[in-house]
């Protein structure tokens, strides 16, 4: 059987739609359980019921209560989409992105009741790119978790499966993101403003204000702020310094933030290239929420 979210409003007409799981799990005819509580007495009742051999859970984004966690027969294993301890929590695959992590990887855990501490089972790695997005990363880690999930049950159901204490000293916890977070502070340094604008994308994004409507920046590249004369040196960080063909100049705390891909509020997706043809941009335009 498959657990997963109630069915949600979703669109412009806010028609209920399936969690993606769901049309998968009836596509093959595996049975769906939507508990709105998944410490309904009811909910554990049916799970009992199964008598399962095991739970594997998935970005379920629930914690789950003891009761449940000692019934399986093998246990509850969970995919996590980062090398724990590093990163637990609701938003490690953006979080990594932002923070400039060379790698980044899966992780198979044995499940307990605080938050991504279990016992690790395997652990699975890969590099980041030079420009990657949340969105890249987390399907890689998609791609990677299916594979290592499976290795994990066949090591549990032989009786193989290692429990790796995990070293709490080397723990960090990332909460859930809102899009409140994807407000650039053109106070930073235009390299971790760059991150905020891959590990944001596709979701929440990173946006500002370009004469009164939301402007979101999809792909960015920075430059030193050496070659600029004094008095764009001096401006405000957050000033247009700098407009060529292909894209546009921001000044930041440190360094330039060269805008190559964005989207006006209304508008869909484009190339700075293709904005600058039909927007009227001039240098000392100051963006600001």
């Amino acid at each position: 059987a498959v657990v997963t979210q109630p069915d949600k409003p979703k669109g412009r007409g806010h028609e209920m739609a399936f969690p993606p799981v769901k049309e998968v799990a009836l596509a093959h005819g595996i049975p769906v359980l939507q508990p709105e509580k998944i410490r309904n007495a009811e909910f554990l009742d049916e799970i009992k019921k199964w008598n399962p051999d095991i739970i594997a859970v998935a970005a379920y984004g629930k914690l789950l209560p003891k009761e449940l966690l000692l019934l399986p027969r093998l246990g509850c294993i969970n995919v996590h989409a980062s090398l724990l301890p590093k990163y637990r929590g609701a938003s490690p695959i953006q979080w990594a992105v932002i923070n400039g992590e060379k790698k980044s990887g899966v992780t198979i855990m044995h499940m307990a009741e605080q938050m991504d501490t279990g016992d690790i089972i395997l652990s699975k790695e890969i590099e980041l790119s030079e420009e990657e997005t949340a969105g890249s990363l987390h399907d890689k880690l998609a791609k990677l978790g299916g594979p290592a999930l499976l290795e994990a049950m066949q090591l549990l159901e032989l009786g193989q499966a290692p429990r790796i204490s995990q070293k709490e000293e080397e723990a960090t916890y990332v909460k859930m993101l809102d899009k409140s977070i994807g407000n650039l502070n053109f106070h930073q340094p235009a390299e971790l403003l760059e991150r905020y604008i891959r590990g944001l994308n596709p979701w929440p994004s990173a946006y500002t204000k370009l004469d009164g409507k939301t402007v979101k920046f999809w792909r960015a590249r920075t430059f030193s702020a050496g070659h600029l004369p004094k008095e764009a040196k001096t401006a405000e960080p957050g000033t247009v310094v700098a407009i060529e063909r292909d894209g546009f100049g921001i000044l930041t705390g440190d360094g330039i933030l060269f805008i190559t891909e964005l989207q006006m509020e209304g508008k869909k997706r484009m190339t700075a290239e293709e904005f600058l043809r039909g927007y009227p941009l001039k240098t000392g335009t100051l963006l600001r929420n």
